[in-house]
């Protein structure tokens, strides 16, 4: 299921992580898959996934020209089997997540908490509703980017950034 490698000088291995893995994770998946290729593997999953993606996260994802075939609600357990890809950082996208005892995940990756709202819980009009997707689209697409940016091989310097950015939101 997982391509298994350790990490290389270049390449974080990155699980994005949301209680019902449905949205802001996924979303985060594909947004660093696409802008860090070569730079980081990103994968997500939830403490209690949804089991399915929901459908304006792939809608958006889609009308922003971005991969959503392998995407799927999944649990975190999956990355604490043997066969499961070695993280390097691992990045809380709820405040749910972030208070609950996260697995022992291999390999002793690097923690951090972004916290963004749900845009599954949004209300209002069908387009309101999308809209909320697309807010979240754009604003995890800004701090991936400026993730990719400071893209170092030093995982020392790449914790520092990682703490930095958590300290400031």
């Amino acid at each position: 299921m997982y391509e298994r490698s350790i990490m290389t000088d270049s390449i974080y291995h990155v699980l994005f992580l949301c209680t019902g893995n449905s949205a802001r994770s996924i979303m985060a998946e594909s947004i660093l898959n696409h802008l860090g290729q070569g730079k980081f593997k990103a994968y997500s999953a939830g403490s209690q996934p949804k089991g399915a993606v929901h459908p304006c996260a792939l809608a958006v994802l889609s009308d922003h020209h971005y991969d959503t075939t392998a995407l799927r609600s999944k649990s975190w357990d999956e990355f604490t089997r043997p066969e499961a890809p070695r993280l390097d950082l691992t990045i809380t996208l709820c405040d749910d997540a972030a208070r609950e005892a996260c697995p022992i995940m291999p390999g002793q990756p690097v923690s951090a908490h972004w916290g963004f709202p749900d845009p599954a819980a949004a209300g209002g009009t069908p387009a309101e509703q999308k809209q909320a997707f697309v807010n979240t689209l754009q604003a995890l697409t800004r701090r991936i980017a400026t993730l990719v940016e400071h893209h170092s091989p030093d995982r020392h310097a790449l914790k520092q950034y990682l703490q930095a950015t958590e300290e400031k939101e």
